[in-house]
């Protein structure tokens, strides 16, 4: 008896990097985590590895069942190492390990946004060949064959995403045709960084299926349409017990160059969607307020009615790396907390 393993990992593609997969063949009728055994690849085909030395290392971090396959088969996210078991520089969940480890005490906890938009071929999917679609207004959370399109994809990749164990939340679609969002967490940092990884390696092989393909692309269409995100959803043990640890940790993402040392790591293209237009503030000038969609950071109205709760930065890119925005939003507010006595 055998089972297939697919080994996916995040490669060294800057300025935006790219998911890989390929296929194990294991022996029996599957296997634990602490069972998948390390695997190599050539990382001079990943942006990971000069060809004179091109081994690099897989090490599994998260499995969970195959839902395209189905049966005994299994998906196996890894992080990259180099051959000495030292993290590779393009892996970004080493670093937000540490951090996490630093303040796990304080329970952090995500939920993330994942926008995205189908095309086909040059056109996003509902876009008239050689034109455009009527204006936006009538196609976020709409019904009907004139105003939504995909859907038989979304939900393909949602029935994936739930065999598979992912603690997916939601699904929406969104303000431009054929653009589309679903939810992950509320979990741990590592936790919806994994499986936001995952769910996006599903979401592109679903798409295979229907012949589309998806991106992450922050502005898939100039001119007057919605840029695509990754809204974070943030709390601690401190935020969801009281409002002054939610002023504290607005606060401290806009302090000194807190707002610049965010943006430039909450993906490539910020500047293109983050101009203060479509629901978003300025790239360089940070804000926070209570329901405010063109705040850098917003306050659900019902957190501060409540006086706890989390809160939702709404500047990363739907490109973003989750390893990074996660570890940023952490050190910064977890630190700032530590600080105040507020934990």
């Amino acid at each position: 008896m055998t089972f297939k393993a697919e080994y996916i990992w995040i490669d060294g593609t800057e300025p935006t990097a790219k998911l890989r997969s390929k296929t194990k063949i294991m022996p029996g009728t599957g296997a634990a985590l602490e069972e998948l055994p390390i695997w190599g690849f050539d990382g001079s085909s990943t942006n990971q590895a000069k060809g004179h030395a091109s081994d690099r290392v897989l090490k599994p971090v998260f499995s969970c069942p195959d839902p395209i396959r189905g049966g005994d088969d299994v998906l196996v996210l890894c992080e990259v190492l180099n051959t000495d078991m030292t993290p590779h520089e393009s892996n970004t969940r080493a670093a937000l390990a540490e951090v996490y480890a630093k303040y796990a005490a304080q329970e952090p906890i995500f939920g993330i946004e994942q926008e995205y938009t189908f095309f086909d071929g040059e056109r996003p999917l509902g876009f008239p060949v050689g034109g455009f679609p009527a204006p936006q207004g009538g196609y976020y959370c709409g019904v009907g064959a004139d105003e939504i399109f995909g859907r038989d994809i979304v939900e393909a990749h949602l029935e994936n995403c739930l065999t598979a164990g992912l603690g997916i939340s939601g699904i929406n679609a969104e303000v431009m045709p054929g653009q589309w969002e679903f939810q992950v967490g509320p979990l741990a940092p590592l936790e919806v960084a994994d499986q936001l990884w995952v769910a996006r390696w599903l979401l592109y092989r679903t798409a295979e299926d229907f012949k589309v393909s998806a991106t992450l692309d922050p502005k898939p269409v100039k001119g007057d349409w919605n840029g695509a995100g990754a809204h974070t959803n943030f709390s601690t043990k401190a935020m969801r017990e009281g409002y002054d640890a939610i002023i504290t940790a607005c606060e401290s993402l806009g302090e000194g160059s807190k707002p610049l040392d965010h943006v430039k790591n909450y993906g490539a293209g910020i500047d293109d969607r983050l101009t203060g237009l479509h629901e978003t503030a300025p790239w360089d000038q940070y804000s926070y307020g209570v329901s405010d969609r063109g705040a850098s950071v917003r306050i659900p109205w019902q957190v501060e009615q409540d006086g706890k709760g989390y809160i939702e930065d709404r500047r990363p890119n739907a490109n973003v790396d989750p390893y990074l925005v996660t570890r940023l939003i952490v050190d910064t507010c977890c630190e700032a907390l530590e600080r105040a006595g507020q934990v």
